[in-house]
């Protein structure tokens, strides 16, 4: 699958997921408290041994993917409105 598919679907699964008309229809909240019953009663073992096994199903991002998530996430874009405080005139040349 495709970077841009891929990110497409996150979102679109995301912004549907939070829908405020969505959130009641979406969440199985019953099942979700059972599930957490369950967890609390699993012995430390059992919480590392789970843990574990949810984690090492979800793929690690490459470097350019995590690039693309960083460029186009919009955590940054703060930056862009912020003035440029040097220019090639200032400080000194290096001498080797």
């Amino acid at each position: 699958m495709e970077w841009n598919q891929i990110k497409y679907e996150a979102s679109a699964l995301n912004a549907e997921a939070m829908n405020p008309s969505n959130l009641e229809q979406n969440i199985n909240v019953p099942l979700i408290e059972s599930l957490v019953q369950v967890i609390r009663s699993l012995s430390p073992a059992e919480q590392a041994l789970l843990e574990e096994k949810l984690w090492t199903s979800v793929p690690e991002l490459s470097t350019l993917e995590l690039m693309k998530l960083t460029e186009q996430g919009g955590a940054f874009d703060f930056w862009h409105d912020e003035p440029d405080l040097y220019t090639l005139e200032d400080g000194e040349p290096i001498e080797s």
